[in-house]
């Protein structure tokens, strides 16, 4: 099968360096639980560019920590066969810094894409499954036949309630039991 995932808030817990860098850069506490929606009302677009830019600054993607198990699902995927392409709306010039933590993590995968786009990258490559975060993305994966999944957050609960396809879990140690019986039929 051939797998894209996304990086932050799918293979670490992004938003409290998020968080971090509103408040520092703007006096502004984004909690968590109340991100109930995609888009983050409590910045203007060009505040949260900014520290959407910071968080991708190599310090900080040097910094992430991967979800419990995140790291061992994955490369146990690729150990399998499984193709494993990284996606992120991280922009280009993260590339290099996003390598050097993949490697300082240990995940094993096959490709590595940064760009805005991560749906027309996926159709180009022929991706089976994206597993994602981003409510938008999961809606436009399925509308491309793309299989989706995601780990749950407050800001992707309507997509899930919506759209019964998408398999979801609380963890990745869940998420990866239900999508062994998917995985074992692509092998």
């Amino acid at each position: 099968m051939r797998i894209a995932i996304d990086i932050d808030s799918t293979l670490h817990h992004y938003w409290d360096q998020f968080r971090l860098v509103a408040q520092e850069l703007h006096g502004v506490d984004l909690s968590y639980e109340g991100q109930t929606t995609w888009g983050i009302t409590r910045l203007e677009h060009e505040q949260a560019a900014a520290c959407v830019a910071r968080t991708h600054e190599a310090d900080i993607v040097a910094g992430g920590v991967p979800y419990p198990h995140a790291v061992e699902t994955v490369s146990g995927w690729h150990a399998d066969g499984h193709f494993i392409h990284i996606t992120s709306h991280r922009h280009p010039d993260a590339h290099d810094a996003t390598v050097a933590w993949l490697d300082a993590i240990g995940l094993r995968y096959d490709e590595l894409y940064c760009s805005y786009d991560k749906i027309a990258r996926c159709r180009e490559i022929k991706i089976d499954l994206l597993i994602d975060d981003s409510p938008d993305n999961l809606q436009r994966a399925l509308e491309e036949g793309i299989a989706g999944a995601t780990i749950t957050h407050p800001w992707n609960a309507d997509v899930l309630a919506r759209e019964p396809g998408i398999v979801a879990a609380a963890d990745w140690p869940g998420l990866a039991a239900a999508l062994a019986p998917r995985l074992a039929r692509a092998a």
